[in-house]
């Protein structure tokens, strides 16, 4: 039976990643001229996109190796990335807590690793993440409350941004039952567009807000903000070096290679204030 190539790209990026972290391998002579190689303990850092689309596991490795550079640094360590494109691949390494480091979205993963796990907040990316909800721009409505027994789109019903869009129409009052689903955030502003719904959720960070004042759509409230992308630690990190990697990490965004670095990674920055959040996102969105 063949392996398909992209599964077995997947393995020997995953097996390397592995083998850095726990082989140490005499090392060779550093040649004149050439960069020092980095000392100390090794660290693994999964990292999460979500549904990343077709970003291969060395394209994640390459886009976040300055981020791991510069936490290597804080914890006198080298931080290697470990690309963690499915979900199930980063639940079960939370729950082995197998990553000493984990940045993740959905939002919820890192929360329930916090919870159940024994991982630890770090700080989260910045700006938070919220539920936008677009209506055509003829409605009348001015609240979620109007909407009341209209057709709601979400997208996927498994999806972590359908349980946030959700929690926050339940604290408003409607019925979930009435709420529809479609496979991408794309399809609900499409459906928005052409009048097949009267309101509908996509995330603050969605490429489908781009240009809905074109698609003759309108914002008409966003919810609550949650945290978004956050950074956990395990406990091979002490919390000496995880004020340390805080303190790092949010003023990235006021000094030239913190900005180089947070371009590359498509963030404004980084914040410390999401903890408390954070713990109480899983009860919010379980809240019946």
């Amino acid at each position: 039976m063949q392996i398909p190539l992209a599964r077995l790209a997947l393995a020997v990026v995953l097996a390397s990643s592995f083998l850095q972290v726990h082989a140490q391998p005499a090392k060779a002579p550093t040649p004149p001229g050439a960069p020092a190689q980095p000392t100390g303990p090794r660290y693994l850092l999964a990292v999460s996109e979500g549904t990343s689309g077709g970003t291969s596991p060395q394209e994640i490795i390459d886009k976040y190796k300055p981020l791991a550079d510069l936490m290597g640094k804080v914890l006198g360590g080298q931080v290697l990335v470990d690309p963690s494109r499915s979900f199930q691949r980063l639940d079960e390494g939370l729950r082995a807590k197998r990553f000493d480091l984990a940045m993740a979205r959905p939002s919820d993963y890192p929360a329930r690793a916090v919870r159940d796990n024994g991982y630890r907040y770090v700080a989260n990316a910045s700006p938070d993440g919220q539920c936008v909800f677009l209506v055509p721009q003829k409605s009348a409505a001015k609240t979620l409350a109007d909407l009341k027994g209209k057709r709601i789109l979400l997208p996927e019903k498994i999806s972590y941004m359908a349980q946030f869009c959700s929690a926050e129409l339940r604290d408003a009052g409607l019925n979930l039952s009435q709420l529809e689903y479609v496979k991408e955030q794309e399809v609900v502003v499409y459906q928005l567009q052409n009048n097949r719904a009267d309101l509908g959720g996509v995330a603050s960070y969605s490429k489908a807000l781009k240009g809905i004042g074109d698609a003759g759509l309108r914002e008409l409230v966003r919810s609550r903000p949650q945290p978004y992308f956050p950074l956990i630690a395990g406990q091979r990190i002490s919390p000496t070096q995880i004020a340390a990697l805080r303190k790092e990490l949010v003023k990235m965004k006021d000094t030239p290679a913190g900005k180089e670095i947070l371009a590359k990674l498509g963030l404004a920055g980084f914040d410390d204030t999401g903890e408390k959040r954070l713990a109480e996102l899983l009860a919010w969105l379980e809240k019946t």
